[in-house]
Protein backbone atom coordinates (compact mmCIF):
# COMPACT_ATOMS: atom_id res chain seq x y z
CA UNK A 1 0.00 0.00 0.00
CA UNK A 2 1.39 3.39 -1.04
CA UNK A 3 1.96 5.99 1.62
CA UNK A 4 1.07 9.66 1.29
CA UNK A 5 4.05 11.76 0.22
CA UNK A 6 5.04 14.70 2.40
CA UNK A 7 2.56 17.58 2.17
CA UNK A 8 4.21 20.91 1.44
CA UNK A 9 2.31 24.14 2.10
CA UNK A 10 3.65 27.63 1.41
CA UNK A 11 2.03 30.88 2.51
CA UNK A 12 2.87 34.57 2.81
CA UNK A 13 2.85 36.49 6.09
CA UNK A 14 3.34 40.15 6.83
CA UNK A 15 4.73 39.64 10.31
CA UNK A 16 7.79 39.97 12.54
CA UNK A 17 9.94 36.93 11.83
CA UNK A 18 11.31 36.94 15.38
CA UNK A 19 7.80 36.73 16.84
CA UNK A 20 6.41 34.15 14.42
CA UNK A 21 6.07 30.69 15.91
CA UNK A 22 8.15 28.20 13.92
CA UNK A 23 10.41 25.21 14.43
CA UNK A 24 13.01 26.99 12.30
CA UNK A 25 13.72 30.47 10.93
CA UNK A 26 16.04 30.67 7.88
CA UNK A 27 18.04 33.85 7.27
CA UNK A 28 20.22 34.61 4.24
CA UNK A 29 23.65 36.26 4.55
CA UNK A 30 26.16 37.51 1.98
CA UNK A 31 29.79 36.56 2.49
CA UNK A 32 31.09 40.09 2.00
CA UNK A 33 28.45 41.57 4.33
CA UNK A 34 28.83 39.06 7.14
CA UNK A 35 30.35 41.42 9.70
CA UNK A 36 28.17 44.41 8.78
CA UNK A 37 24.83 42.72 8.13
CA UNK A 38 22.01 44.62 9.85
CA UNK A 39 19.92 41.43 9.91
CA UNK A 40 22.68 39.46 11.63
CA UNK A 41 23.45 42.33 13.99
CA UNK A 42 19.80 42.59 15.11
CA UNK A 43 19.41 38.84 15.40
CA UNK A 44 22.68 38.40 17.28
CA UNK A 45 21.63 41.06 19.77
CA UNK A 46 18.38 39.20 20.48
CA UNK A 47 20.25 35.92 20.87
CA UNK A 48 22.83 37.27 23.26
CA UNK A 49 25.81 37.07 20.91
CA UNK A 50 25.62 33.41 19.88
CA UNK A 51 25.85 34.19 16.17
CA UNK A 52 28.76 36.55 16.75
CA UNK A 53 30.62 33.72 18.45
CA UNK A 54 30.04 31.45 15.45
CA UNK A 55 31.43 34.06 13.11
CA UNK A 56 34.40 34.89 15.34
CA UNK A 57 35.32 31.20 15.57
CA UNK A 58 35.10 30.88 11.80
CA UNK A 59 32.34 28.27 12.00
CA UNK A 60 30.19 30.24 9.55
CA UNK A 61 31.69 32.29 6.73
CA UNK A 62 28.57 32.61 4.54
CA UNK A 63 30.15 30.79 1.62
CA UNK A 64 27.60 29.98 -1.08
CA UNK A 65 25.05 27.44 0.26
CA UNK A 66 26.89 26.93 3.53
CA UNK A 67 24.79 26.71 6.69
CA UNK A 68 25.00 27.01 10.45
CA UNK A 69 22.26 26.39 13.00
CA UNK A 70 21.83 28.06 16.40
CA UNK A 71 19.12 27.59 19.01
CA UNK A 72 17.06 30.49 20.29
CA UNK A 73 16.64 29.08 23.83
CA UNK A 74 13.43 31.09 24.17
CA UNK A 75 15.02 34.48 23.35
CA UNK A 76 12.95 34.72 20.15
CA UNK A 77 9.90 32.69 19.16
CA UNK A 78 11.44 30.42 16.45
CA UNK A 79 13.22 27.49 18.09
CA UNK A 80 16.10 27.26 15.62
CA UNK A 81 17.82 29.81 13.40
CA UNK A 82 19.38 28.51 10.20
CA UNK A 83 21.96 30.80 8.66
CA UNK A 84 22.31 30.25 4.90
CA UNK A 85 25.26 31.66 2.99
CA UNK A 86 24.75 33.43 -0.34
CA UNK A 87 28.46 33.75 -1.15
CA UNK A 88 29.77 36.92 -2.80
CA UNK A 89 27.15 39.57 -3.55
CA UNK A 90 28.57 40.17 -7.05
CA UNK A 91 27.87 36.54 -8.00
CA UNK A 92 24.35 36.47 -6.60
CA UNK A 93 21.50 35.41 -8.89
CA UNK A 94 17.84 34.40 -8.55
CA UNK A 95 18.91 30.77 -8.82
CA UNK A 96 21.15 31.11 -5.76
CA UNK A 97 18.13 32.36 -3.81
CA UNK A 98 16.08 29.43 -5.15
CA UNK A 99 18.79 26.99 -4.07
CA UNK A 100 19.09 28.65 -0.65
CA UNK A 101 15.34 28.23 -0.16
CA UNK A 102 15.62 24.60 -1.24
CA UNK A 103 18.49 24.01 1.17
CA UNK A 104 16.50 25.54 4.04
CA UNK A 105 13.47 23.38 3.27
CA UNK A 106 15.57 20.21 2.94
CA UNK A 107 17.31 20.95 6.24
CA UNK A 108 13.98 21.57 7.95
CA UNK A 109 12.63 18.19 6.81
CA UNK A 110 15.90 16.44 7.70
CA UNK A 111 15.63 17.61 11.33
CA UNK A 112 11.88 16.84 11.40
CA UNK A 113 10.60 20.41 11.56
CA UNK A 114 6.92 20.89 10.81
CA UNK A 115 7.04 24.69 10.44
CA UNK A 116 9.62 26.89 8.72
CA UNK A 117 9.79 30.66 8.39
CA UNK A 118 11.80 32.09 5.49
CA UNK A 119 13.46 35.47 5.88
CA UNK A 120 16.16 34.73 3.33
CA UNK A 121 15.64 37.80 1.19
CA UNK A 122 15.88 40.58 3.79
CA UNK A 123 19.16 41.99 2.46
CA UNK A 124 18.72 41.38 -1.27
CA UNK A 125 19.00 44.45 -3.48
CA UNK A 126 15.76 44.97 -5.44
CA UNK A 127 17.88 45.94 -8.45
CA UNK A 128 19.31 42.40 -8.54
CA UNK A 129 15.98 40.59 -8.55
CA UNK A 130 12.40 41.86 -8.68
CA UNK A 131 10.10 41.43 -5.71
CA UNK A 132 7.77 39.17 -7.70
CA UNK A 133 10.69 36.95 -8.75
CA UNK A 134 11.83 36.78 -5.12
CA UNK A 135 8.48 35.31 -4.13
CA UNK A 136 8.45 32.90 -7.05
CA UNK A 137 11.93 31.42 -6.55
CA UNK A 138 11.49 31.15 -2.77
CA UNK A 139 8.34 29.07 -3.26
CA UNK A 140 9.88 26.97 -6.03
CA UNK A 141 12.87 26.30 -3.81
CA UNK A 142 10.71 25.11 -0.92
CA UNK A 143 8.97 22.52 -3.07
CA UNK A 144 12.25 21.38 -4.57
CA UNK A 145 14.02 20.95 -1.24
CA UNK A 146 11.24 19.56 0.93
CA UNK A 147 10.22 16.84 -1.55
CA UNK A 148 10.77 13.21 -0.59
CA UNK A 149 9.89 10.13 -2.59
CA UNK A 150 9.03 7.41 -0.07
CA UNK A 151 5.65 6.03 -1.14
CA UNK A 152 6.80 2.46 -0.58
CA UNK A 153 8.77 2.98 2.64
CA UNK A 154 7.07 1.41 5.64
CA UNK A 155 5.23 3.78 7.99
CA UNK A 156 7.53 5.46 10.49
CA UNK A 157 10.71 4.19 8.83
CA UNK A 158 11.84 7.44 7.23
CA UNK A 159 11.52 9.80 10.18
CA UNK A 160 10.21 12.80 8.28
CA UNK A 161 7.22 15.00 9.14
CA UNK A 162 3.87 14.36 7.48
CA UNK A 163 3.61 18.03 6.52
CA UNK A 164 5.94 21.01 6.24
CA UNK A 165 4.29 24.43 6.44
CA UNK A 166 6.46 27.30 5.22
CA UNK A 167 5.75 30.98 5.81
CA UNK A 168 7.58 33.53 3.67
CA UNK A 169 7.85 36.72 5.73
CA UNK A 170 7.97 40.31 4.47
CA UNK A 171 6.84 43.62 5.92
CA UNK A 172 8.18 46.02 3.27
CA UNK A 173 6.41 47.93 0.52
CA UNK A 174 7.24 45.03 -1.80
CA UNK A 175 5.00 42.61 0.12
CA UNK A 176 2.16 42.56 -2.43
CA UNK A 177 4.51 41.74 -5.31
CA UNK A 178 6.32 39.06 -3.30
CA UNK A 179 2.96 37.51 -2.42
CA UNK A 180 1.99 37.48 -6.10
CA UNK A 181 5.25 35.78 -7.02
CA UNK A 182 4.72 33.16 -4.33
CA UNK A 183 1.45 32.11 -6.00
CA UNK A 184 3.29 31.52 -9.28
CA UNK A 185 6.08 29.65 -7.50
CA UNK A 186 3.60 27.37 -5.72
CA UNK A 187 2.02 26.33 -9.04
CA UNK A 188 5.36 25.65 -10.71
CA UNK A 189 6.86 23.95 -7.63
CA UNK A 190 3.89 21.64 -7.19
CA UNK A 191 3.93 20.76 -10.89
CA UNK A 192 7.64 19.98 -10.85
CA UNK A 193 7.10 17.56 -7.98
CA UNK A 194 4.35 15.79 -9.93
CA UNK A 195 6.89 15.12 -12.67
CA UNK A 196 9.40 13.88 -10.09
CA UNK A 197 6.93 11.47 -8.54
CA UNK A 198 5.91 10.00 -11.90
CA UNK A 199 9.56 9.46 -12.85
CA UNK A 200 10.49 8.03 -9.44
CA UNK A 201 7.70 5.49 -9.35
CA UNK A 202 8.62 1.90 -10.28
CA UNK A 203 7.85 0.65 -13.81
CA UNK A 204 5.31 -1.87 -12.51
CA UNK A 205 3.30 1.15 -11.30
CA UNK A 206 3.95 3.62 -14.14
CA UNK A 207 3.50 2.13 -17.62
CA UNK A 208 1.86 3.62 -20.72
CA UNK A 209 -1.77 2.96 -19.74
CA UNK A 210 -1.33 4.16 -16.14
CA UNK A 211 0.48 7.26 -17.39
CA UNK A 212 -2.48 7.95 -19.67
CA UNK A 213 -4.83 7.54 -16.71
CA UNK A 214 -2.76 10.07 -14.76
CA UNK A 215 -3.01 12.53 -17.65
CA UNK A 216 -6.79 12.14 -17.74
CA UNK A 217 -6.96 12.70 -13.99
CA UNK A 218 -4.88 15.88 -14.21
CA UNK A 219 -6.96 17.22 -17.12
CA UNK A 220 -10.24 16.50 -15.32
CA UNK A 221 -9.13 18.59 -12.36
CA UNK A 222 -7.51 21.46 -14.29
CA UNK A 223 -9.63 24.14 -15.94
CA UNK A 224 -8.71 24.80 -19.56
CA UNK A 225 -7.03 21.41 -20.03
CA UNK A 226 -8.42 18.51 -22.08
CA UNK A 227 -6.96 15.07 -22.72
CA UNK A 228 -7.15 12.70 -25.69
CA UNK A 229 -5.58 9.22 -25.68
CA UNK A 230 -4.59 7.20 -28.73
CA UNK A 231 -4.44 3.56 -27.63
CA UNK A 232 -2.46 0.80 -29.38
CA UNK A 233 -5.25 -0.09 -31.79
CA UNK A 234 -5.77 3.54 -32.79
CA UNK A 235 -2.03 4.12 -33.18
CA UNK A 236 -1.85 1.20 -35.61
CA UNK A 237 -4.94 2.33 -37.52
CA UNK A 238 -3.69 5.90 -37.89
CA UNK A 239 -0.19 4.89 -38.95
CA UNK A 240 1.91 5.93 -35.95
CA UNK A 241 4.52 3.40 -37.05
CA UNK A 242 7.33 4.68 -34.82
CA UNK A 243 5.47 4.43 -31.52
CA UNK A 244 3.90 1.11 -32.52
CA UNK A 245 7.25 -0.42 -33.50
CA UNK A 246 9.00 0.48 -30.25
CA UNK A 247 6.17 -0.68 -27.97
CA UNK A 248 4.72 -3.66 -29.82
CA UNK A 249 6.89 -6.27 -28.06
CA UNK A 250 5.84 -5.35 -24.54
CA UNK A 251 2.79 -6.62 -22.68
CA UNK A 252 1.97 -3.02 -21.72
CA UNK A 253 1.16 -1.57 -25.13
CA UNK A 254 2.08 1.99 -26.21
CA UNK A 255 -0.15 5.05 -26.13
CA UNK A 256 0.04 8.64 -27.25
CA UNK A 257 -1.33 11.25 -24.84
CA UNK A 258 -2.47 14.61 -26.21
CA UNK A 259 -3.13 17.34 -23.64
CA UNK A 260 -4.60 20.56 -25.02
CA UNK A 261 -4.62 23.87 -23.17
CA UNK A 262 -7.14 26.42 -24.39
CA UNK A 263 -6.82 29.92 -22.84
CA UNK A 264 -9.91 31.37 -21.24
CA UNK A 265 -11.08 34.95 -20.92
CA UNK A 266 -10.41 37.99 -23.09
CA UNK A 267 -6.60 38.06 -22.89
CA UNK A 268 -6.08 35.23 -25.37
CA UNK A 269 -3.17 35.79 -27.76
CA UNK A 270 -4.18 35.19 -31.36
CA UNK A 271 -1.36 32.90 -32.36
CA UNK A 272 -0.79 29.39 -33.61
CA UNK A 273 -0.36 26.94 -30.75
CA UNK A 274 2.96 25.79 -29.32
CA UNK A 275 3.66 22.07 -28.99
CA UNK A 276 5.65 20.42 -26.21
CA UNK A 277 6.54 16.86 -27.22
CA UNK A 278 7.82 14.47 -24.56
CA UNK A 279 9.45 11.05 -24.63
CA UNK A 280 7.87 8.69 -22.11
CA UNK A 281 9.58 5.32 -22.31
CA UNK A 282 8.32 3.99 -18.98
CA UNK A 283 11.01 1.31 -18.98
CA UNK A 284 13.90 0.98 -21.39
CA UNK A 285 15.66 -2.37 -21.46
CA UNK A 286 17.13 -1.50 -24.85
CA UNK A 287 14.84 -3.99 -26.56
CA UNK A 288 16.54 -6.71 -28.63
CA UNK A 289 19.79 -4.72 -28.27
CA UNK A 290 19.50 -5.14 -24.53
CA UNK A 291 21.40 -2.86 -22.16
CA UNK A 292 23.91 -4.10 -19.55
CA UNK A 293 22.17 -4.95 -16.28
CA UNK A 294 24.22 -2.49 -14.25
CA UNK A 295 22.12 0.65 -13.82
CA UNK A 296 19.14 -0.65 -15.79
CA UNK A 297 16.88 0.02 -12.80
CA UNK A 298 17.28 3.75 -13.52
CA UNK A 299 15.67 3.23 -16.91
CA UNK A 300 12.28 3.70 -15.27
CA UNK A 301 13.21 7.40 -15.57
CA UNK A 302 13.40 7.25 -19.36
CA UNK A 303 9.93 8.77 -19.29
CA UNK A 304 11.15 11.99 -17.63
CA UNK A 305 10.53 14.12 -20.73
CA UNK A 306 6.93 12.98 -21.00
CA UNK A 307 6.32 13.41 -17.27
CA UNK A 308 7.69 16.95 -17.44
CA UNK A 309 5.47 17.82 -20.41
CA UNK A 310 2.43 16.55 -18.49
CA UNK A 311 3.34 18.57 -15.39
CA UNK A 312 4.16 21.66 -17.48
CA UNK A 313 0.74 21.55 -19.11
CA UNK A 314 -0.82 21.58 -15.65
CA UNK A 315 1.29 24.59 -14.64
CA UNK A 316 0.49 26.51 -17.84
CA UNK A 317 -3.24 25.95 -17.35
CA UNK A 318 -3.19 26.92 -13.66
CA UNK A 319 -1.23 30.07 -14.48
CA UNK A 320 -3.95 30.90 -17.04
CA UNK A 321 -1.41 31.87 -19.68
CA UNK A 322 -3.00 33.47 -22.78
CA UNK A 323 -1.40 31.23 -25.44
CA UNK A 324 -2.70 27.84 -26.69
CA UNK A 325 -0.39 24.88 -26.02
CA UNK A 326 -0.43 21.18 -26.88
CA UNK A 327 1.37 18.61 -24.77
CA UNK A 328 2.08 15.47 -26.81
CA UNK A 329 3.44 12.52 -24.83
CA UNK A 330 4.66 9.46 -26.73
CA UNK A 331 4.74 6.51 -24.33
CA UNK A 332 5.93 2.93 -24.64
CA UNK A 333 7.93 0.21 -22.94
CA UNK A 334 11.03 -0.83 -24.88
CA UNK A 335 11.37 -4.52 -24.03
CA UNK A 336 12.45 -7.66 -25.87
CA UNK A 337 9.64 -10.05 -26.71
CA UNK A 338 8.28 -12.25 -29.45
CA UNK A 339 6.73 -9.22 -31.15
CA UNK A 340 9.58 -6.73 -30.63
CA UNK A 341 11.00 -4.71 -33.49
CA UNK A 342 14.43 -5.91 -34.59
CA UNK A 343 17.72 -4.62 -35.93
CA UNK A 344 17.31 -4.71 -39.70
CA UNK A 345 13.59 -3.85 -39.68
CA UNK A 346 12.37 -0.97 -41.83
CA UNK A 347 9.44 0.91 -40.33
CA UNK A 348 7.16 3.56 -41.79
CA UNK A 349 6.68 6.50 -39.42
CA UNK A 350 3.59 8.68 -39.11
CA UNK A 351 5.14 11.19 -41.51
CA UNK A 352 5.53 8.56 -44.19
CA UNK A 353 9.32 8.57 -43.93
CA UNK A 354 10.87 5.14 -43.63
CA UNK A 355 13.54 4.27 -41.07
CA UNK A 356 16.01 1.40 -41.09
CA UNK A 357 16.49 0.12 -37.54
CA UNK A 358 20.14 -0.58 -36.74
CA UNK A 359 19.83 -0.45 -32.95
CA UNK A 360 16.64 -0.98 -30.97
CA UNK A 361 18.09 0.99 -28.06
CA UNK A 362 17.90 4.16 -30.16
CA UNK A 363 14.14 4.11 -29.62
CA UNK A 364 13.46 7.61 -28.27
CA UNK A 365 13.90 9.29 -31.63
CA UNK A 366 11.61 6.68 -33.20
CA UNK A 367 8.65 7.55 -31.00
CA UNK A 368 9.36 11.29 -30.95
CA UNK A 369 9.36 11.62 -34.74
CA UNK A 370 5.70 10.53 -34.73
CA UNK A 371 4.85 13.09 -32.04
CA UNK A 372 6.66 15.88 -33.89
CA UNK A 373 4.84 15.16 -37.14
CA UNK A 374 1.50 15.05 -35.32
CA UNK A 375 2.29 18.49 -33.83
CA UNK A 376 2.80 19.77 -37.37
CA UNK A 377 -0.63 18.41 -38.32
CA UNK A 378 -2.10 20.38 -35.42
CA UNK A 379 -0.70 23.57 -37.06
CA UNK A 380 1.70 24.31 -34.21
CA UNK A 381 4.13 27.05 -35.23
CA UNK A 382 6.74 26.03 -32.65
CA UNK A 383 7.67 22.56 -31.45
CA UNK A 384 9.87 21.85 -28.43
CA UNK A 385 10.73 18.23 -27.75
CA UNK A 386 12.20 17.06 -24.46
CA UNK A 387 13.71 13.66 -23.83
CA UNK A 388 16.32 11.61 -22.03
CA UNK A 389 17.73 10.77 -25.44
CA UNK A 390 21.44 10.02 -25.59
CA UNK A 391 24.29 8.86 -23.39
CA UNK A 392 26.43 10.88 -25.80
CA UNK A 393 24.98 14.07 -24.31
CA UNK A 394 26.24 12.98 -20.89
CA UNK A 395 29.68 12.38 -22.39
CA UNK A 396 29.61 15.86 -23.90
CA UNK A 397 28.21 17.83 -20.98
CA UNK A 398 28.58 15.80 -17.79
CA UNK A 399 25.69 15.87 -15.33
CA UNK A 400 25.05 19.57 -14.82
CA UNK A 401 23.48 20.90 -18.04
CA UNK A 402 21.04 19.59 -20.63
CA UNK A 403 21.72 19.80 -24.34
CA UNK A 404 19.90 22.33 -26.54
CA UNK A 405 19.67 22.12 -30.32
CA UNK A 406 17.44 24.09 -32.69
CA UNK A 407 16.81 25.05 -36.31
CA UNK A 408 15.85 28.62 -35.40
CA UNK A 409 18.10 31.29 -33.86
CA UNK A 410 15.24 33.24 -32.26
CA UNK A 411 13.86 30.11 -30.60
CA UNK A 412 17.37 29.22 -29.50
CA UNK A 413 17.73 32.53 -27.67
CA UNK A 414 14.26 32.22 -26.14
CA UNK A 415 15.17 28.81 -24.73
CA UNK A 416 18.47 30.14 -23.38
CA UNK A 417 16.62 32.95 -21.60
CA UNK A 418 14.11 30.47 -20.19
CA UNK A 419 17.04 28.45 -18.86
CA UNK A 420 18.36 31.51 -17.01
CA UNK A 421 14.92 32.44 -15.68
CA UNK A 422 14.19 28.90 -14.50
CA UNK A 423 17.61 27.93 -13.16
CA UNK A 424 17.50 24.80 -15.34
CA UNK A 425 20.71 25.16 -17.37
CA UNK A 426 21.14 24.36 -21.06
CA UNK A 427 24.16 24.22 -23.36
CA UNK A 428 23.89 24.80 -27.09
CA UNK A 429 25.11 21.85 -29.17
CA UNK A 430 25.25 21.63 -32.97
CA UNK A 431 22.90 19.88 -35.35
CA UNK A 432 22.27 20.25 -39.07
CA UNK A 433 22.54 18.77 -42.52
CA UNK A 434 26.06 17.42 -42.06
CA UNK A 435 24.86 15.33 -39.10
CA UNK A 436 21.60 14.38 -40.83
CA UNK A 437 23.58 13.11 -43.83
CA UNK A 438 25.21 10.57 -41.52
CA UNK A 439 21.72 9.20 -40.77
CA UNK A 440 20.86 8.51 -44.42
CA UNK A 441 20.16 4.89 -45.35
CA UNK A 442 20.72 3.18 -48.69
CA UNK A 443 17.57 1.08 -48.32
CA UNK A 444 15.25 3.53 -46.47
CA UNK A 445 14.93 7.28 -46.00
CA UNK A 446 16.90 7.26 -42.73
CA UNK A 447 18.77 5.02 -40.32
CA UNK A 448 18.05 5.36 -36.62
CA UNK A 449 21.77 5.64 -35.74
CA UNK A 450 24.85 6.98 -37.44
CA UNK A 451 27.67 4.67 -38.46
CA UNK A 452 30.14 7.52 -37.91
CA UNK A 453 31.95 7.52 -34.57
CA UNK A 454 31.15 10.42 -32.20
CA UNK A 455 28.55 13.19 -32.20
CA UNK A 456 25.72 10.91 -31.10
CA UNK A 457 23.58 13.63 -29.50
CA UNK A 458 23.91 15.86 -32.58
CA UNK A 459 23.07 12.97 -34.90
CA UNK A 460 19.95 12.13 -32.86
CA UNK A 461 18.80 15.75 -32.90
CA UNK A 462 19.42 16.02 -36.63
CA UNK A 463 17.32 12.89 -37.16
CA UNK A 464 14.41 14.62 -35.39
CA UNK A 465 15.01 17.83 -37.35
CA UNK A 466 14.18 15.87 -40.51
CA UNK A 467 10.64 15.49 -39.17
CA UNK A 468 10.32 19.07 -37.90
CA UNK A 469 11.12 20.41 -41.36
CA UNK A 470 10.64 24.18 -41.63
CA UNK A 471 8.64 24.43 -38.39
CA UNK A 472 10.43 26.31 -35.60
CA UNK A 473 11.86 23.50 -33.50
CA UNK A 474 14.02 23.06 -30.41
CA UNK A 475 15.32 19.84 -28.95
CA UNK A 476 16.18 19.33 -25.27
CA UNK A 477 18.33 16.29 -24.52
CA UNK A 478 17.94 15.99 -20.75
CA UNK A 479 19.79 12.70 -20.29
CA UNK A 480 22.47 14.52 -18.23
CA UNK A 481 19.86 15.97 -15.86
CA UNK A 482 17.54 12.97 -15.52
CA UNK A 483 18.24 12.74 -11.79
CA UNK A 484 19.95 14.70 -9.03
CA UNK A 485 23.69 15.15 -9.48
CA UNK A 486 25.91 15.16 -6.39
CA UNK A 487 25.83 18.99 -6.03
CA UNK A 488 22.02 18.97 -6.18
CA UNK A 489 21.82 16.28 -3.50
CA UNK A 490 22.95 18.98 -1.08
CA UNK A 491 19.71 20.88 -1.64
CA UNK A 492 17.23 18.11 -2.48
CA UNK A 493 16.70 14.38 -2.27
CA UNK A 494 18.14 11.83 -4.69
CA UNK A 495 16.15 10.63 -7.69
CA UNK A 496 14.29 12.58 -10.35
CA UNK A 497 14.47 16.38 -10.30
CA UNK A 498 11.63 16.88 -12.79
CA UNK A 499 13.96 18.77 -15.10
CA UNK A 500 12.17 20.80 -17.74
CA UNK A 501 9.01 21.81 -15.90
CA UNK A 502 10.37 25.16 -14.74
CA UNK A 503 12.20 25.61 -18.04
CA UNK A 504 9.25 24.99 -20.36
CA UNK A 505 6.86 26.96 -18.16
CA UNK A 506 9.20 29.96 -18.21
CA UNK A 507 9.51 29.60 -21.98
CA UNK A 508 5.74 29.85 -22.45
CA UNK A 509 5.55 32.70 -19.91
CA UNK A 510 8.18 34.51 -22.01
CA UNK A 511 6.05 34.14 -25.15
CA UNK A 512 3.20 35.91 -23.39
CA UNK A 513 5.16 39.06 -22.55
Amino acid sequence: MKKQLITIAVNFKSADAYKTKADMLAVGVFEDDLKKSKTIEALDKKLGGSIGKLIKLGDFKAKQLSTACVYSEGKITPERILLVGFGKREKFSPDILRKASSLAAKTAVDVKCETLTLGLHSEIDSKTISAEKIGQVLAEGVYFGAYRYDEFVGSGENGRPVKLTVSIIDTTAASAKISKGIKTGIIIGQSQNISRTLANRPPNVVYPASLAAEAKKIASKTAGLTCKIFDYKQLKQKGFGGIVAVGQGAENKPVMIVLKYTPRGTKKIKAAPVALVGKAITFDSGGIDIKPSNGMDAMKMDMTGGASVMATMKAIAELKLPIPVYGIICSAENKPGSGSYRPGDIITTYSGKTVEILNTDAEGRIILCDGIHYAKELKCNTIVDICTLTGACIVALGLHKAGLMSNNDKLLEEMKQAAVDSGEPLWHLPCGDEYADEMKSKIADLRNISLTKGGGSSNAASFLAEFAGNTNWAHLDIAPTMEASDPLKKITTQGSIGFGVRLMTEYVIGLCK
